[in-house]
This record gives C-alpha cells, structure tokens and sequence, in this order.
C-alpha cells in the first residue's frame, strides 16, 4: 500500500456556526462560560466530520436545537495570532427560529451561562471585532443570496 502522501501536509483549525435569526432579524448569540465573550453557536469541526455535521452536533449540544442549517453564508480564513494557528471557519444559514423552537432551548451549564437575541448593532457590542464582521457579513450574505469569502472577517476585492 501506498504510503498517504497527505499526511505531511499543512493542517488548518476549522470551525463551523449558524446565523439564527428570530422574526424580527435578530441573531441568536450564546455566551460560553469558557470565554469572557459572546459567540456564535457552533464550534470546532472534529476529525473526519464535515462541516455541516459539526454544525448539526453543535446545535444540538448547545441550544438542544435539531436543526438542519441552510446554505454556507460565509467563509473566512483566519490567520494565525498568539495562542491560535490559522483557521477557517464556515457559516450556514440556521433560518428563522419560531418562538415555539426558542422556548425548547435549553443551554448545558458547563459550557454556556446563556443565550441572546441580539440585533446586529447589540451583537457589535458583545462580540469580538472579527466575530462581528463576520455575523454582519452572514446576515448581508443572507440578503444577497450569495456566499461571502472574507480574510479576518474582512471582504476581499476578488
């Protein structure tokens, strides 16, 4: 057998999260214990899981929400800082949740103090700048129909 020529090459850190919204365009934030900021939910794609998986668990183990997420909204390549390698991190669309989904939530207390529905500018406030370009960045893609690709939660020129 062959030996896998790809084990040798460059591994990157990949996450993936969900833009919620409510019915009046808020976005659903969750706020890690673990952390001293808002996030996203979502988390880290594992071993030989794709991104849409990771996406579907993390739903799930957060909010306890079975939710099978939409299109890709955004991708944006992280790079490298003090204390994390360069990333990834994908986006879907999790659609609008009904008040009858929002009030099954149920956060597990050793991972998230809570949740929010935050409009974009309450999500500014809460979130770490690049967090925030990139959900501000969803929730146009989501608009526009299309797919954003950003470097840093920034837009590129292509």
């Amino acid at each position: 057998m062959a030996e896998d020529f790809t084990a040798g090459l460059p591994r990157k850190r990949m996450g993936a999260g969900a833009l919620l919204t409510d019915d009046q365009d808020r976005v659903l934030l969750v706020e890690p214990t673990y952390k001293d900021y808002w996030e996203i939910p979502g988390g880290t794609v594992e071993a030989d899981e794709s991104p849409l998986a990771a996406v579907i668990r993390e739903l799930d183990e957060e909010l306890g929400l079975v939710i099978g997420p939409g299109r890709l909204l955004v991708v944006d390549w992280v790079p490298p800082r003090a204390g994390r390698t360069e990333g990834l991190m994908l986006l879907f669309d999790g659609g609008t949740v009904t008040p009858a989904q929002a009030a099954l939530i149920r956060v597990p207390a050793a991972e998230l103090r809570g949740w929010a529905w935050c409009t974009v500018p309450e999500a500014e406030e809460r979130l770490p700048e690049l967090l925030a370009r990139r959900i501000a960045a969803a929730v146009e893609a989501r608009k526009a129909g299309v797919t954003a690709y950003l470097e840093n939660g920034f837009a590129t020129s292509c």
